[in-house]
């Protein structure tokens, strides 16, 4: 199942100056509570320590300018099973979203998608070991599409079994209605008509002279 905040989460900005602590030292926003769905949902140390001191709250970081987030802090919240790891810093991460596909120059999409033994089922990275998604982003997308695929097997055979037995019931229903309309038409059908057959007489002859 989707966690309700999964998709506010990646739809965040994160990194931006507090608006309502300007002149702190640590007024950046790189925290996210996933039990507040209110606005803003990126809020600085110091909104923590005001409104969701005792709530459930991750911090976002940055590598390569991109947000990740430590499995430490989300692993027991969130199925992250199929979600392409790195390590940084020395903590195991996971990326929020997508991120470019780094392409040499002169290479085709497809000679640097194929080149690698393991690729994301969603955006086609490259990946380094066994895993279906780069981000949580392309995670996400990967459920969803789960689900769909789960609600159409579960409803095609229905669909079809129903659709088989409205059939039936019309060709029954067809050929019932056919005989009782010639049955109403025709009450009794007239016996077939006898041909008479004359038998032909022999060749006339005339009586001798005698």
């Amino acid at each position: 199942m989707v966690p309700p905040w999964l998709e506010l989460l990646l739809a965040t900005q994160f990194f931006t100056t507090c608006a309502n602590h300007l002149l702190a030292s640590r007024n950046e926003c790189n925290l996210f509570c996933i039990q507040c769905e209110a606005p803003p949902a990126a809020f600085c140390y110091y909104c923590r320590s005001s409104d969701h001191s005792t709530h459930r709250v991750i911090q976002i970081r940055r590598s390569s300018y991109h947000d990740v987030v430590r499995v430490s802090e989300i692993e027991d919240i969130l199925d992250i099973s199929d979600v392409q790891t790195y390590i940084i810093n020395s903590a195991r991460v996971v990326f929020l979203n997508e991120r470019p596909q780094q392409r040499n120059y002169g290479v085709s999409v497809c000679k640097t998608t194929s080149s690698s033994t393991h690729n994301c089922e969603i955006c086609g990275r490259a990946l380094l070991d066994a895993f279906r998604f780069c981000s949580l982003g392309c995670n996400l997308r990967g459920m969803q599409n789960d689900m769909n695929m789960t609600t159409m097997v579960e409803s095609g055979p229905q669909c079809c079994g129903k659709a088989d037995v409205l059939k039936s019931d019309d060709a029954g229903s067809s050929t019932t209605s056919d005989k009782d309309s010639c049955n109403e038409n025709n009450e009794e059908e007239p016996p077939p008509k006898r041909i008479a057959h004359h038998r032909r007489k022999g060749i006339p002859q005339r009586a001798p002279f005698f």
